[in-house]
């Protein structure tokens, strides 16, 4: 049975793999630079044509009155909720207990912060509209995020939204958006960004997950706000002397693949019915509501690593480098969607999930 770095190692020896939009290589940036003029300014400390003619894009994008690029979501997020803590004096918020800062910074909202957080809804659902309804505590902002990716990237409907949005504002709590995969979710909502982002005072989206730039993040809001998220950017040390190499590689991108959204939320459905034809597999949700789900297998992880790195040796083509243990008896995998789905041979596609169904039943 192979060890975890070894499926790791198998699935990077395949030609062909399920998710994403490639390697994650120096190309990328390469690829985003080829059409570039070399003369052309870099922006420094924040400033520069470069950076401000992007941030204006993304602004009207977004339908926000202003935006501003950092190197990072983490730290766009944290400042978020630190502003709408500041302007209240009310340093306590409320999200999902699998929302990123909960449980991917080290503690950073509440260590940099002393921002205390407020977890709602239980860890396998939705926050819904009850729950935010339910909060007796006085809070300064509530996150949402749209999908929830470590539930399988499910989505409240959008009614469910409009009556968050409401009721936030009813009561003074300022509503944000964790919109990392924002553009990923459009085709479902069949609604664009800025009609969404309306529902939010301030937003942060991602353009090296969906989009697949080598990093960065907008925030965006009214200008008041973003004024103060300049101030903040400079305190955490975002300024680099140029962010330009980020900010190429997402307008490039964005450019590049914000029009193939909907076409990787079909694929993403048709593959889950793929997996949902073998032995013992399911996805979550069971029809995605976007290009991202969680594929659920009820054998014992050990188990599944055999048989996938038999599949990745026999067909070149890997599902996945990393398996989740859920339980002794069941484990699972994150796929989702861009352009590396298309380049796999409709044969060889066709041959993996014959041997993933034939050899799960085997198990039995």
């Amino acid at each position: 049975m192979p060890e975890e770095n070894q499926l790791l190692e198998a699935f990077k020896q395949t030609q062909y793999q399920l998710a994403g939009h490639g390697r994650r290589n120096v190309q990328v940036l390469k690829d985003a630079f080829a059409a570039i003029d070399g003369q052309e300014a870099s922006d420094i400390y924040g400033k520069g044509e470069i950076i401000e003619d992007f941030e204006a894009q993304m602004a009207a994008y977004l339908g926000k009155e202003d935006a501003v690029f950092f190197p990072s979501g983490t730290m766009a997020q944290q400042i978020a909720l630190r502003i709408w803590c500041d302007r209240k004096g009310l340093r306590k918020v409320a999200y999902h207990p699998l929302c990123h800062l909960e449980i991917h910074e080290e503690d950073g909202l509440k260590v940099l912060h002393q921002i205390e957080p407020l977890l709602l809804a239980e860890k396998d659902r939705l926050i819904d509209l009850d729950d935010v309804r339910n909060i007796r505590e006085e809070l300064s902002c509530l996150l949402l995020e749209l999908p929830q990716r470590e539930i399988g990237g499910q989505l409240p409907d959008y009614q469910t939204l409009e009556d968050i949005s409401k009721h936030c504002r009813e009561r003074g709590i300022k509503l944000h958006l964790d919109g990392a995969r924002l553009f990923e979710v459009l085709p479902y909502y069949r609604r664009s960004a800025a009609e969404i982002c309306q529902l939010f005072d301030s937003v942060y989206v991602s353009f090296y997950k969906g989009i697949g730039g080598i990093a960065g993040a907008i925030l965006a809001g009214d200008s008041d706000f973003i004024k103060e998220a300049v101030v903040w950017k400079r305190r955490h040390g975002g300024d680099l002397i140029s962010l330009y190499p980020y900010i190429i590689s997402a307008r490039h991108y964005f450019g590049d693949r914000i029009g193939k959204m909907q076409k990787y939320y079909e694929e993403a459905k048709e593959l889950a019915v793929r997996f949902q034809q073998c032995y013992a597999v399911s996805t979550l949700p069971e029809v995605p509501v976007s290009n991202m789900f969680h594929v659920q297998i009820e054998f014992p992880k050990g188990v599944v690593e055999d048989v996938l790195a038999a599949i990745y040796l026999d067909t070149d083509i890997g599902f996945t480098g990393n398996l989740r243990e859920v339980s002794d008896t069941r484990c699972s995998f994150e796929v989702s969607l861009g352009d590396a789905y298309e380049r796999i041979p409709g044969d060889r596609l066709d041959k993996a999930f014959e041997m993933l169904c034939a050899k799960l039943l085997a198990l039995v």
